[in-house]
């Protein structure tokens, strides 16, 4: 049981590439699975000790007899699998679905939005962006606000590349140390090229502004072409330069960018640096809404999950 919130909750199932499809209903030591979490063997150990060995999806959620569902597979910008598929069954099976994947808000929000409302389930995702920023239910807070734009800085791996490359550092060296700091992934494309900052742009088109895009239809461009002298001559001038996400609506549509841009060192985005994140709201209630986060730590993402799941068994029987 969770003191703070009186929530009483037992995991009943674990999946992943490593480990397999693991289910007991009756519960599994959260203790042990974090001790045995650096075990390779971990995986048949546990899966051996489980009474339940299943090996898809739905007949995981079946031998779990799950109530919610924690979605947080890899990113797939081209059309948010497998975490789609994930999501959905969760809902048919009778689960509540929280993920910290942007795949399935940009490719299928408003499908798995519906199908949750129709089965009475929560599908949320505070997670998605901002790590566990209350952005998407800030919003709902908000319910009569009509949101015109927004523009920020939502990347943190190009920001410590950036960072490192005004210090003096190459591109090349400048990403191998984010990479060594933990901060960017062996294969940092996705954040480099501009891919995570356009899904989250989307993303955040797609809820607060109620209006479905394309990745296609963002125009991006990353940081691999900025060389260290420009970067650092940009920062001595007082304009360092930062990876924006840019949208504005115009008509009936949001125009939305993601690219490299100098900005006025002593402005909010201009301040951000490191792992940080900024983000500035126009609305027609709120001219200007900031919201920034201070070098957040790898617990973050979890907190909004976790927040998520608070949420949901405020409203829910579990």
């Amino acid at each position: 049981m969770h003191e703070n919130h009186a929530i009483s909750y037992r995991i009943t199932g674990v999946a992943s590439r490593r480990f397999g499809w693991i289910a007991d209903p009756a519960g599994l030591d959260s203790a042990v699975l974090l001790e045995l979490s650096s075990d390779r063997a971990f995986g048949s150990r546990a899966a051996a000790s489980a009474p339940h060995q299943p090996d898809n999806i739905r007949d995981w959620l079946a031998a779990a007899q799950a109530n919610v569902l924690f979605e947080a597979t890899s990113l797939n910008v081209r059309d948010g699998q497998p975490a789609v598929d994930h999501i959905r069954a969760a809902l048919e099976h009778g689960a509540h679905a929280i993920t910290a994947n942007k795949g399935p808000i940009v490719h299928a929000y408003r499908e798995l939005r519906s199908l949750a409302k129709a089965l009475g389930k929560k599908f949320l995702f505070e997670s998605t962006v901002m790590d566990g920023v209350p952005i998407f239910s800030l919003f709902e807070q908000m319910p009569t606000i009509y949101l015109q734009g927004f523009h920020g800085i939502l990347n943190s791996t190009t920001n410590v590349i950036l960072s490192e490359m005004e210090s003096g550092l190459s591109f090349d060296e400048a990403l191998k140390k984010a990479q060594a700091l933990g901060v960017a992934e062996t294969d940092a494309t996705h954040d480099i090229d501009g891919w995570d900052a356009a899904v989250k742009t989307a993303a955040l088109i797609t809820v607060l502004m109620d209006v479905p895009i394309k990745i296609e239809d963002i125009q991006r461009e990353g940081i691999r072409d900025l060389t260290m002298p420009a970067v650092r001559n940009a920062r001595r001038d007082g304009w360092p330069f930062k990876l924006v996400c840019l949208a504005k609506r115009e008509g009936n549509r949001v125009i939305a960018t993601v690219a490299p841009e100098k900005v006025l060192a002593t402005s909010p985005m201009g301040k951000i640096t490191g792992t940080s994140s900024y983000i500035y709201f126009e609305t027609d209630i709120f001219p200007g809404l900031a919201i920034t986060e201070e070098n957040p730590g790898l617990y973050a993402t979890a907190y909004g999950m976790l927040a998520d799941f608070v949420r949901t068994a405020r409203v829910s029987d579990l």
